[in-house]
């Protein structure tokens, strides 16, 4: 794990003219909450103290540090929900505040970058056919608006998701979630999947049942290597491998390559930690992706500032082109802003689109 003084680590850019559509962040204002937890029981506790406010000072800071990063897309992480109303509504809140941010960028005062192009935000799916309306609000609250996160994340093992442990078995199997995930793909809404690696049939099942609906899997799937996973993962290797190839016969799902510097995956590296660490660690699970996906279907993302536990947003970008090395130049346009761009059906002036 690195500390603040740690991420400052400088490196030259690499490929700076390589235009980058970074298709997942968060923002968000914790600094409240941090001043009142007690001393980090888990890793993920360590990212808020590293990172308790990130907003549009701090994401343009690292759009502007070096790499060609043109427009983002923001997913949910639970940020500035209502205060008052409905408990349903309640997460149209963080659209709404995430719509005005994009609306400052769109100003054009900072440029000629685009953040928070799309907005991908939370819906209690789980509604079943009672989402509906709650899908309306957020589209209603933003033309930006592109899809919902539910995320399934979940194991045995406490310990391994520590703060974020508590969601529920099984949720995208839960009769009652898919009315409400039924509801999407009529509205032209996409779903954003955050869950682990061992759950990785949930999704693949949940794909084939709703073929027509487009279904992004984050983080390559999170493979793990804390708690139970500790030292299991040329074990798990091919377990993981098996369930994204399994997904990319579904041509309905798209994969995000990053979320590798989280520390539910475990991985160490030297402190500062070098783009040439990272990549190595990183390379056999991005290149499985993209040889079973094809460049067309994935997209580099930065995870940002939740990947801050390992590597400042330069240094994790160095590490992305670097497993990308051996890419056509066509391939590359698609990794690093196509897919992106095309999936989240971004509309890009002249001069955020290049």
């Amino acid at each position: 794990m690195t500390t603040p003084d740690q991420i400052t680590a400088v490196e030259p850019i690499i490929e700076p003219d390589l235009r980058i559509v970074d298709p997942h962040h968060h923002l968000w204002d914790r600094r409240a909450l941090v001043a009142l937890l007690p001393p980090p029981k888990h890793p993920f506790e360590t990212i808020l103290r590293l990172q308790p406010r990130y907003l549009l000072d701090e994401l343009l800071g690292d759009m502007t540090a070096g790499h060609d990063v043109r427009a983002t897309v923001h997913v949910e992480c639970g940020s500035m929900y209502r205060a008052d109303g409905p408990a349903a509504l309640k997460p149209v809140g963080e659209t709404e505040f995430v719509n005005g941010v994009a609306a400052m960028s769109a100003s054009g005062t900072y440029g000629d970058v685009r953040a928070c192009a799309a907005i991908v935000g939370h819906a209690d799916l789980t509604l079943g056919d009672a989402v509906k309306p709650v899908l309306e609000a957020h589209m209603a609250a933003s033309t930006r608006f592109r899809g919902i996160r539910h995320s399934a994340s979940w194991d045995a093992d406490p310990g391994v998701l520590g703060p974020l442990a508590g969601r529920p078995e099984g949720l995208f199997r839960d009769a009652a979630f898919r009315r409400g995930f039924a509801q999407l793909a009529p509205l032209g809404l996409s779903f954003d999947a955050w869950l682990l690696e061992p759950q990785l049939g949930d999704l693949i099942d949940l794909a084939r049942a709703f073929p027509e609906t487009s279904i992004i899997l984050d983080h390559v799937g999170t493979p793990l290597g804390i708690g139970a996973y500790a030292g299991r993962r040329e074990e798990r290797f091919p377990i993981w491998r098996e369930s994204i190839r399994a997904l990319a016969g579904c041509p309905n799902v798209t994969v995000k390559l990053g979320g590798l510097a989280m520390p539910f995956c475990g991985f160490e590296a030297s402190a500062p930690p070098s783009s040439v660490a990272l990549a190595a660690v990183w390379s056999p699970y991005i290149e499985t992706c993209i040889e079973a996906f094809g460049a067309a279907r994935c997209m580099f993302e930065s995870n940002f500032p939740v990947d801050l536990f390992t590597c400042g947003y330069a240094v994790l970008w160095n590490a992305l082109k670097l497993t990308a090395k051996g890419a056509s130049a066509e391939e590359k346009a698609a990794l690093f802003s196509g897919t992106a761009t095309k999936v989240y059906r971004l509309e890009l002036p002249a001069g955020a689109a290049g």
